[in-house]
């Protein structure tokens, strides 16, 4: 099961712009006003050696009010999730009363604690670990979450201190001939439902009540000869919706039977239409990597002036997530039920799906002699040559001459056409781009006496047209 990390801290010491660092995103919303993240927002930390959940929070702020009362709260449940905290205190204010509070907060409910001493570019570390030192935390580091300073050397102490939580009733090991499908979506769409309808069967409660189903289910069943594991998970609801103490774990632990799974289906109640609940946990599911699809359930219910709007809201709020196949479904009546699990195997198989590097290089090879990069600076963008690296998702490095220069249209362009040349359906794609090593960087000619005139009669000549 993934490890979990709680970025915690009194308010305004950059704890959302950690989480944005760790995580690769701009999830969690950065601005210099205190109290701005309110709710827990869920990311991963993705490593060479680790994948890891981390949770940023609302500032812990131990004065008064409805407001800082609801922070505080949900501070502790994101800290009762963790297995790690991340202490965040802001290094160019020094030592406040509040981080005397949180920290004693945190020593009561003895997690492992890592301090983390935020906003020390241009500073002496060595000073201002020392004003920390009295909090009583063994483990400390000093960084600049917004520049991105000494943040590896975080995630390298993350993963030597983090342990990997005991096996519990949510977690299994899966044999590597079965083919692993998680179920997740908002309370009371019909997920367990589904399951009974496939299977033929009431293994899993029903009942028409948000938070039926609390911990993550596994059922084996064999379908068309294809041992398959169907994981059913506890709904996801907003954070302030989540009063229940059983029911608090429930975006950890669809999260962890997201990382289990070789694909996932996303079920959406069509007769509520698709929330921004849902995008959130779309997104979630695209972070993890993990090929999926998404049920339309109740889709029986809906008349066709509701079913118009349903497709216009498709097209509109899942742009994002074009490539993911739709499935219109109703799960009490077991109406397209087979289509959504062949679905998502297919999903699954075209994540592990392996591409030559002869193949993969000379569709890229093609791509830029019929439609090459536009010229950054005068100057050409050249890419060479391509290979995998990666599944669930495929991952591919694209190797080439200024690449970090390559803008976000041409790299969605190159990931739609290898898309469509390998018959990637139902699976994020992720491209990572690198420049060759150039032996001559960094060395500078010198320059002969003539080549110098002539430069200084150019720079001359330069300046009297301004």
């Amino acid at each position: 099961m993934l490890p979990i990390v709680a970025i915690v801290g009194r308010p305004n010491v950059g704890k959302s712009t950690l989480f944005n660092q760790l995580t690769g995103t701009s999830a969690a919303l950065v601005a210099d006003i205190q109290g701005l993240t309110r709710d827990r927002i869920y990311g991963h930390i993705q490593s060479e050696k680790n994948d890891l959940i981390v949770i940023d929070t609302g500032g812990l702020d131990f004065d008064h009010g409805d407001l800082s009362q609801t922070i505080q709260e949900q501070t502790e449940t994101a800290i009762e999730e963790a297995d790690l905290v991340c202490f965040v205190v802001d290094g160019r204010e020094g030592l406040a009363n509040s981080d005397r509070e949180v920290a004693l907060d945190l020593r009561k409910k003895d997690k492992e604690t890592i301090l983390v001493v935020n906003k020390v570019e241009g500073m002496s570390s060595e000073g201002l670990e020392a004003d920390f030192h009295s909090l009583g935390f063994k483990e400390m580091v000093s960084i600049s979450a917004k520049r991105g300073d000494n943040c590896a050397d975080l995630i390298g102490l993350i993963e030597q201190k983090i342990d990997q939580p005991d096996i519990d009733s949510t977690a299994r090991e899966l044999d590597e001939n079965e083919m692993s499908i998680a179920l997740v979506g908002r309370p009371n769409v019909g997920k367990s439902t589904f399951i009974n309808s496939f299977i033929k069967e009431e293994r899993v409660l029903t009942q028409n009540r948000p938070g039926t189903t609390r911990d993550s289910i596994f059922i084996d069943f064999n379908y068309r000869d294809i041992p398959l594991v169907l994981i059913d998970t506890a709904g996801i609801r907003r954070k302030k919706k989540v009063n229940e103490t059983i029911e608090k774990f429930s975006v950890v632990k669809a999260l962890q039977a997201i990382d289990l799974a070789d694909s996932v289906i996303v079920i959406i109640d069509a007769l509520e239409g698709i929330t921004d609940q849902d995008l959130s946990l779309i997104g979630l599911v695209i972070n993890s990597g993990r090929a999926f699809c998404i049920a339309l359930n109740k889709y029986d219910l809906l008349d066709d002036e509701q079913k118009e709007y349903l497709d216009r809201q498709i097209k509109r709020r899942l742009k994002f997530a074009s490539f993911i196949e739709t499935v219109e479904i109703s799960a009490l009546k077991s109406m397209q039920l087979e289509k959504t699990i062949d679905t998502a195997i297919d999903s699954a198989k075209s994540s592990m799906q392996d591409v030559p590097t002869s193949k993969i290089s000379t569709l890229i090879e093609k791509l830029t002699e019929t439609k090459p990069p536009p010229y950054v600076q005068g100057r050409r963008i050249k890419l060479k040559y391509a290979t995998q690296v990666n599944h669930q998702p495929p991952t591919f490095i694209i190797y080439g001459t200024q690449t970090s220069k390559l803008r976000d249209n041409y790299k969605r362009f190159l990931e739609s056409q290898i898309r469509k040349a390998f018959q990637f359906k139902g699976t994020p794609i992720r491209l990572i781009f690198k420049d060759g090593d150039n032996p001559f960087a960094g060395k500078r000619n010198k320059l002969t006496t003539r080549q110098w005139k002539k430069r200084r009669r150019i720079i001359r000549i330069r300046k009297k047209k301004k």
